[in-house]
């Protein structure tokens, strides 16, 4: 039988509005059940949309994770290695060690495991836009 491989999709939320803290999910996917249908980018999903996706996902999961960066990291970082810091939490966080981990972006944290970003991953990649949601 062949290996699972445990793969994680991360993205972030908050470097927009400088005004606040910055959110990064982590979400691994059991490779053994079927993922939610309608899973996309959050952007072009309605609140509606999302909040049952977000149901489903945190179901079907495997393991999934939040974390953040305060006002203060933000301030004493910069918006950049704050938004990093809050996604390597998340992956950090999750209750099951992936063997690869894809980042929404041009940047990721530099983690134990192996990881790469991806531009535009949250409309590319499944498991990087249910981390979106």
């Amino acid at each position: 039988m062949a290996a699972v491989r445990l793969i994680c999709g991360v993205d972030e939320a908050g470097r927009g509005p400088l005004a606040g803290p910055v959110c990064a999910a982590a979400v691994v996917f059991d490779p053994r059940r079927r993922a939610p249908r309608g899973i996309a980018d959050s952007k072009v999903l309605s609140s509606r949309e999302r909040e049952r996706l977000t149901i489903l996902i945190k179901d079907r999961a495997l393991a999934w994770a939040i974390a953040w960066a305060s006002v203060e990291e933000i301030d004493s970082l910069n918006i950049l290695q704050a938004s990093l810091l809050a996604m390597r939490r998340a992956v950090e966080t999750l209750s099951v060690l992936p063997h690869e981990v894809l980042f929404d972006g041009s940047h990721c944290p530099m983690l134990a495991v192996p990881a790469r970003a991806i531009v535009d991953g949250d409309a590319k990649v499944r498991v990087i836009a249910a981390a979106s949601i």
